[in-house]
């Protein structure tokens, strides 16, 4: 039986504070925790484009670890990045330790991309500043697992897409290479 809606996003909230907050704001100016334990600043992906994705081992759409892996092989050496942030807000299906998950992606999908510890999305006052942020300058959230952020060069969120759309497909593969096309470096 098909869930319709599952793959869709969610409208974002567009307060003035979260506006004033975030909508000049780079990707790159975050620190984040890596799967690791380690705490990295964004920073260090200024000057390449990425695709941002909220992961989950446990999903009808985990199967594009392989594609996401495989995008990211063919494109690194163009400026390319793609970041996965495990998530446990859709579904129960990332419930596992950052070690599990980590062991899991590395395992299973031969995932080389960096990967983060776990995020909150659903919950307003406890959701991740880098959702946070990609939510406030797309107008979009992941309304489950598997949406992705396409930002620019310049670490501005440039465009959100569905779980349902494919890493290999047409219209994610277009916009990586505009933006790559429009990147200066």
């Amino acid at each position: 039986m098909a869930v319709i809606g599952l793959g869709c996003a969610k409208e974002a909230p567009q307060t003035p504070e979260a506006m004033a907050k975030w909508s000049d704001e780079s990707l790159w100016s975050l620190e984040v925790v890596d799967i690791d334990g380690n705490t990295r600043s964004l920073s260090e992906f200024d000057g390449q484009v990425a695709l941002v994705v909220n992961v989950a081992s446990r999903c009808g759409f985990t199967p594009q670890y392989e594609e996401l892996q495989a995008l990211y092989d063919a494109r690194r050496k163009d400026g390319f990045v793609i970041l996965g942030f495990p998530c446990n807000d859709f579904g129960g299906q990332e419930s596992g330790s950052t070690e599990e998950i980590k062991a899991f992606c590395t395992t299973r999908f031969g995932v080389e991309f960096p990967m983060f510890s776990k995020v909150v999305i659903k919950d307003e006052a406890t959701r991740s500043p880098t959702f946070e942020l990609l939510g406030t300058q797309t107008g979009k959230l992941p309304g489950w697992n598997f949406g992705k952020y396409l930002v620019g060069s310049d670490g501005k969120a440039i465009a959100f897409f569905n779980s349902t759309d494919s890493p290999s497909g047409k219209k994610i593969q277009t916009a990586i290479d505009e933006a790559l096309a429009a990147n200066p470096s």
